[in-house]
């Protein structure tokens, strides 16, 4: 987007009004690979005379093949590529505008600091897509969210594969030295972690959330199972009690900590026995927020070819079962905040009294949200202070005194 918008290209708030469509896909699991090439379907339907372009990671792992059995996509980009698009478009005569797009809501900002994994768990096919760890350097990052600062922005997200590995590709880990850079930057903002690697948490970076609160206390620790056996066969080094003493070792340093996690189900040779592990854990973990998907077999990865692959229907119905049994583990800590008075991150207008926004203790996107009732109107992007008086569901209400 950015290549574009430097080439004169102008963002279309529709596809009706667009000249191009770009897919930006994903080939993480099948249901993503499946949602990625029903968009280009569907586009090519509603708009046969358009230009489509289907980029990303889809476009990386199968590029060759979807060149052929693919037709209603009119060209692919590659994650390695994708700058090439105005090569390929040409320039326009819009008008140059030379910022980063923005497609989070307003006050935030993504920005990844690094690219691919080291990791190699077996399940997971991201490795194959975006190869080995790529870190940025950090006078780029912090250059980046010196602008993004500028432009009003109020929450920046962190974003990797795995922030905990941020340098592990030079000469050692370098997420403290990030963070500590970044700290130094004499304004009011927040800084958001999202996916650290359990198996290596930075246990350095905890002295730096208690001495600046602009760092976000909210962990996003995908542990994906507690029974040994399945993380030894997943490539991941942790247990269930390894696990916990992270978890406890966290909230001691910071006792407003908001853990979050994902599990996987179904992974090959998950017995019952490993399932009612898994859901110990869960009850003995009490995460603030948990995601679940089902194991899908992607190939080219090493559990590809493991025997003793579980039923979908199996792996559907323990993934239901976690859900269910974390919706009051996940309420009980939201009751937690009801009274309190705190920052919220405003992000839409809902009417003239009425707005959405989020707390610290809510990720963008998968997080429940903040229902803020306000007689004094707010600006999307702005930080309000406000009073929790009540829950519902997974989203909490604050009324706003102006």
């Amino acid at each position: 987007m950015a290549s574009l918008e430097k080439g004169g290209w102008i963002r279309a708030e529709s596809p009706d009004s667009a000249d191009v469509i770009i897919v930006n896909s994903c080939a993480f699991i099948n249901a993503a690979k499946q949602e990625s090439l029903n968009a280009v379907l569907s586009h090519r339907k509603a708009y046969p005379g358009k230009k489509i372009i289907l980029a990303g990671c889809l476009a990386q792992r199968y590029g060759t093949r979807l060149e052929k059995s693919l037709p209603e996509a009119d060209l692919l980009l590659n994650t390695e590529e994708l700058e090439r698009v105005i090569n390929v478009l040409g320039t326009s005569s819009g008008r140059e505008k030379g910022k980063r797009p923005l497609l989070s809501p307003p006050g935030s900002a993504y920005v990844k600091i690094s690219e691919g994994c080291s990791n190699w768990c077996t399940f997971c096919a991201i490795p194959l897509i975006k190869g080995e760890l790529q870190s940025r350097t950090i006078p780029d990052i912090v250059a980046e969210c010196l602008g993004l600062l500028d432009r009003g922005i109020h929450e920046i997200c962190l974003v990797g594969q795995d922030v905990a590995s941020f340098g592990m590709d030079r000469e050692g880990g370098e997420l403290y030295q990030l963070l500590m850079t970044l700290l130094k930057i004499q304004r009011k903002f927040w800084i958001r972690l999202l996916y650290i690697h359990p198996d290596h948490f930075p246990y350095n970076i905890l002295k730096l959330f208690q001495k600046d609160p602009r760092l976000v206390p909210y962990f996003d620790l995908p542990f994906q199972h507690s029974a040994r056996n399945i993380l030894n066969e997943m490539n991941r080094h942790g247990n269930a009690n390894t696990y916990l003493k992270l978890l406890e070792d966290i909230r001691g340093a910071l006792p407003n900590a908001i853990i979050r996690s994902t599990f996987l189900v179904g992974f090959p040779g998950e017995t019952e026995a490993d399932f009612r592990s898994l859901l110990r854990f869960q009850q003995n973990a009490e995460l603030d927020w948990m995601g679940c998907f089902c194991y899908s077999r992607e190939e080219g990865t090493l559990s590809y070819k493991m025997n003793r692959q579980v039923a979908k229907r199996v792996a559907a119905e323990r993934q239901s079962i976690l859900e269910n049994h974390q919706v009051p583990i996940t309420e009980k800590h939201l009751n937690h905040f009801i009274g309190h008075t705190i920052d919220v991150l405003v992000e839409e207008s809902l009417s003239r009294v009425l707005y959405l926004g989020r707390i610290f203790a809510q990720a963008p996107e998968v997080d429940g949200a903040t229902v803020i009732h306000s007689n004094n109107p707010l600006v999307p992007g702005t930080v309000v202070q406000g009073t929790v008086y009540t829950r519902l569901g997974f989203d909490l209400q604050v009324s706003v005194n102006n």
